[in-house]
């Protein structure tokens, strides 16, 4: 029996050790009407003009749309969460760029490079969904650790809400969103809450989430060992688009009240997805079951995306430590 202990002791894998998170960047209102981010990034703001938030983690709190916030508009002129792929990031300034261009390019250089070494080392974007989401973090890697632990941190801490962790497969540097400019990065998606509004629910669960990362972040950074473990990675595969009239190209049915709000839930095939405004149920057609997320996403009617689809599966994580002792 001991020797069956001490073999399963040498095969434990090493810890894997992570450079310290020097820099946190958390962001709110890169979509203007998504409240809870823009109140809570001005809370934060006033408290650290107060002094009150002494803190050994350097954070860096920016309101990325402040013109769109203003108005309470998803955006001005083009979406800013979609500006900053190495191509746009890159491409020259005119009087005629639109204004959400020349921001992303004013905020890669105040948190980027993207890809480069003076990149805050943590991006968190705030964001709030209509659809009934829960709590999602969503990155560009199935493997960056860091993001993955927090995630875990969260899933084990935050008792209101469900927590899950998204993955878009595309590579950073093709990737268009604002976290994707730091070193590790995730959007915080909290839902459902509707846009130009605020629930108190979600602004507090939103809240608690940015204080336990935060609190993440000081722990890692003081040495702190953090034991692995598996977490469930929903990663997108397709998104559904709304019937339409081919002539019109309006919307022809609505989200099926038994689809409606079972966001992260199995998606069988045969499974209702819309109703037709002339009453036919139209079902899902794919060959396995699936789960959907941003279930008649409120943002998405602009591109006619009723829904996405995700492949769940568990992602087994190293036990961590920050390099930095």
């Amino acid at each position: 029996m001991e020797r069956e202990h001490r073999s399963h002791l040498r095969s434990k894998p090493a810890v894997v050790t992570v450079p310290a998170l020097y820099r946190v960047a958390v962001c709110g209102g890169t979509h203007g009407n998504e409240l809870a981010g823009v109140y809570l990034l001005r809370q934060s703001m006033k408290r650290k003009r107060k002094g009150s938030m002494a803190d050994p983690v350097t954070m860096v709190t920016v309101m990325t749309n402040p013109r769109a916030v203003q108005q309470c508009v998803r955006y001005m002129e083009v979406d800013l969460n979609r500006c900053f792929t190495h191509t746009t990031l890159s491409a020259p300034v005119s009087d005629v760029t639109p204004y959400e261009v020349v921001r992303a390019q004013e905020l890669n250089a105040l948190l980027g490079p993207k890809g480069g070494s003076a990149a805050v080392d943590l991006l968190c974007d705030l964001h709030s969904s209509t659809a009934n989401v829960g709590l999602c973090l969503i990155a560009h890697s199935d493997s960056d650790w860091i993001c993955l632990h927090i995630c875990k941190h969260l899933q084990a801490r935050l008792a209101t809400i469900p927590v899950r962790y998204v993955h878009y497969d595309v590579p950073k540097s093709e990737a268009y969103t604002l976290h994707s400019v730091g070193k590790h990065g995730f959007a915080m998606e909290v839902g459902p809450q509707p846009h130009g509004v605020i629930r108190a629910n979600v602004f507090t669960a939103m809240q608690e989430a940015v204080h336990l990362t935060l609190e993440w972040v000081r722990l890692f950074n003081s040495g702190t060992q953090f034991e692995g473990g598996s977490v469930d990675v929903y990663t997108m595969v397709e998104n559904i688009k709304y019937p339409q009239d081919p002539l019109t190209h309006t919307i022809t049915a609505a989200v099926h009240p038994e689809l409606q709000d079972r966001d992260f839930c199995l998606l069988h095939p045969g499974d209702p997805v819309f109703l037709s405004f002339s009453g036919e149920t139209l079902r899902y057609k794919g060959k396995e079951a699936l789960y959907p997320f941003f279930v008649n996403e409120c943002a998405f009617y602009e591109t006619g995306v009723a829904l996405s689809l995700a492949r769940r599966r568990k992602v087994e994580i190293p036990d961590i430590q920050c390099s930095r002792m």
